[in-house]
């Protein structure tokens, strides 16, 4: 039985913010990738400037760590889907669900200068969007509309209601 809610979708989309939610909504543990690779490794643009593939390196370490974990609910980062050998292993104990929210409003609503593939041109997201969105949809077991957050969170909610 999978016991793991795992949150994928773009950097911004409102994984983090669904993820805490749910998890008091759900009683259940959040961790956050993106969050346990700054606390274990450093800040993410610092480590982004060693190479984005250095950066993988360490999230699918981290990822690797946080599958073993049971009754959870994970948010990953954006790029999560890049390798498939993450998804593999989140697979194994995890439900995943494809937060969606278009890009329009999370150039919105995000800060685009804290974020290391995004800070010099906030527009490279409609990019890195069409780059990902096929590996997103192939990857989750279920997509959930995050035009309303919370709609998105009643959403999951009801589906792991009845998985669960």
């Amino acid at each position: 039985m999978k016991t793991n809610i795992v949150l994928i979708g773009l950097m911004g989309a409102g994984k983090t913010t669904i993820g805490k939610t749910l998890a008091a909504l759900l009683d259940m543990p959040f961790t956050d990738s993106d969050e346990n690779i700054e606390k274990t490794y450093g800040s993410i643009n610092e480590l982004f400037r060693k190479g984005e593939d250095y950066f993988r390196d360490l999230e699918s370490k981290m990822i690797l760590c946080m599958s073993t974990l049971d009754g959870v609910i994970m948010s990953t980062g954006g790029g999560v889907v890049l390798r498939p050998e993450n998804i593999n292993v989140l697979k194994q104990k995890g439900v995943i669900f494809y937060i969606k929210r278009p890009v329009e409003d999370i150039l919105r609503t995000v800060e685009t200068d804290t974020r290391p593939l995004l800070k010099d041109n906030p527009d490279a997201l409609y990019k890195i969007s069409l780059e990902r969105e096929y590996l997103y949809n192939m990857y989750c077991d279920y997509v959930i509309d995050a035009t309303d957050i919370e709609d998105a969170i009643k959403t999951i909610c009801s589906i792991w209601t009845k998985i669960s």
